[in-house]
């Protein structure tokens, strides 16, 4: 163990402050030291949680709220009315079913007094139906049960309530304590209580990342106890969570590099290579001026890329106001249902696509459109190391970890016309292969093959008016010209697509624009 890292219970001297409250338990207390309860109790606390939210698997975060009304709004406050001058001395959390409470349902409980942090499974106070069912699912399925949770879950204590009145963890003087094996073989579980108990010198002494990890451990070994209370047949489910190599998932429909080029006609050896680059990066981006097709082909070579696998794949567009709290965590401000506001740390769009990639075997193929529209540097934070060194681990500024998973490939898209290029491009140039797109007339050629439209007249109207441009970066595409029926629309694309372009590149050569005004060139763009 390393005993000299950081640990933030010992850092804010949490166990002390409990201590004093454990003494001196009343409301007097609570109000005249609440800002140091806060700042050295509830904060610690609630970022240890927070931390460990972020490293539980997507199995368990996919069916529980890990966010919301997870810590009460006063915690130290004995009597919900207000009434009397005695006070709670322990503080909790409790991560529980999306669209359950935390007191009416089952729960992955964290409390912490000054003796001792305890971690486990409860059913909350009022959770009369939950536990019916709990008993129900747990008589009828326990010898598969047994044979299930025995090994997982051997250093974990089982308790049964004597105490009604108990709101935290059961007073162990006033429980019955039974093991784990014993218990799998008892039938009369009305309160069920099962924890794992950290002397407080046991959490002063490790390393907070090794705390996390065991928090962890015993969660994810207690998670198939909540299935039992909030599924009519939770047995499936169970087996789905504990062995999960033999979950029947989702395949992608096969689409090969033949079909993919057919799709873009984009010739298949120049495929090949762009894929050959994507994989030996895990990163691309694809930049050009528009009209290339760039996000079309960035989702077409994603298909082909989880194509016959369990994996998937997103898009998310980046623009000016995108921040590093919307792609990596971020604190958002959340209101209870009792009007109280809070502030915690909240998973933004990467954090979540790697924590549902790392629950896949295929690859996962995130695209991120108009990349360079944001401020990389800021949005990608502590991920630009990661994506240059892919094996690495690295903590974030927030609280947790980060790593890419090795099925994970991020595919960019860059327009050129926008002048921001120049200030990212060498920052991104060692982390991913840049894949030039140009327009490209042979595929123009190829997709009105299909169609009576004859492209002979555009084609040199095009390569004209790009050599007119002179700049490849701000060169026209071809993506306006490919719809079937372009015979209909290509007077209106001209016009209202072209033209506009046209004029804001070259808006010092008046006399240029003109000469490609859609009067001009239209005998030579349509062949009667």
């Amino acid at each position: 163990m390393n005993t000299e890292s950081n640990n933030i219970l010992k850092e804010n001297r949490t166990f002390g402050y409990l201590e004093d409250l454990h003494f001196d338990p009343t409301m007097e207390f609570v109000h005249l030291n609440a800002a140091k309860l806060n700042e050295y109790v509830e904060k610690p606390v609630q970022s240890l949680f927070s931390e460990v939210s972020s490293n539980l698997p997507l199995s368990i975060t996919s069916q529980i709220e890990t966010v919301h009304d997870v810590f009460p709004t006063k915690p130290f406050h004995k009597n919900k009315w207000g009434v009397g001058n005695k006070a709670w001395d322990f503080f909790w959390g409790a991560f529980y079913p999306k669209a359950g409470g935390r007191t009416t349902h089952a729960q992955l409980f964290l409390w912490i007094n000054y003796e001792q942090l305890e971690i486990g499974f409860a059913i909350g106070e009022y959770g009369t139906q939950q536990k019916q069912r709990f008993k129900k699912n747990f008589i009828s399925n326990q010898p598969v049960l047994a044979r299930m949770l025995r090994d997982e879950n051997s250093d974990i204590r089982v308790y049964t309530k004597c105490d009604d009145d108990c709101v935290g963890p059961v007073n162990i003087k006033e429980s019955r304590f039974c093991s784990w094996d014993s218990w799998l073989r008892d039938s009369n579980h009305t309160d069920i209580y099962a924890s794992v108990s950290l002397h407080r010198d046991i959490v002063l002494q490790n390393d907070q990342e090794d705390i996390i990890d065991g928090i962890v451990k015993v969660y994810q070994n207690l998670f198939p106890l909540v299935l039992l209370t909030v599924l009519d047949d939770p047995m499936p489910a169970i087996g789905e969570y504990l062995y999960p190599s033999k979950r029947k998932l989702h395949r992608c429909p096969k689409y090969t590099l033949s079909q993919c080029s057919a799709d873009l006609s984009v010739d298949e050896t120049l495929l090949n290579r762009w894929v050959r680059a994507i994989e030996r990066k895990g990163q691309a981006i694809f930049y050009g001026p528009p009209g290339t097709g760039k996000t079309y082909l960035a989702k077409k070579l994603a298909t082909h890329l989880i194509s016959g696998e369990n994996g998937f794949m997103e898009i998310i567009q980046f623009h000016p106001a995108y921040a590093y709290e919307d792609f990596i965590q971020g604190i958002r401000p959340t209101t209870s249902t009792d009007g109280q506001i809070s502030y915690p740390l909240v998973h933004g769009r990467f954090l979540e696509f790697c924590k549902k990639a790392e629950s896949r075997d295929g690859k996962c193929v995130l695209i991120i459109d108009e990349i360079n529209r944001a401020n990389l540097a800021r949005v990608f934070g502590e991920l630009m190391f990661l994506m240059e060194y892919r094996e690495e681990e690295i903590p974030l500024s927030g609280g947790g970890r980060l790593r890419i998973p090795n099925n994970m490939r991020i595919i960019g898209t860059m327009n050129t016309t926008d002048r921001s290029i120049a200030l990212v491009d060498h920052a991104l140039r060692r982390r991913f292969s840049f894949i030039h797109v140009y327009p490209d007339y042979n595929i123009l050629k190829r997709y009105h093959e299909k169609t009576s439209f004859t492209v002979d007249g555009l084609i040199e109207v095009l390569q004209e008016l790009n050599r007119q441009i002179g700049d490849k970066n701000y060169f026209l595409g071809v993506s306006f010209f490919l719809i079937e029926n372009i015979s209909e629309h290509i007077e209106d694309i001209w016009c209202t697509e072209i033209e506009p372009y046209i004029e804001e590149i070259l808006f010092d050569r008046p006399d240029t624009i003109e000469e490609f005004r859609w009067e001009k060139v239209n005998n030579k763009v349509i062949y009667e």
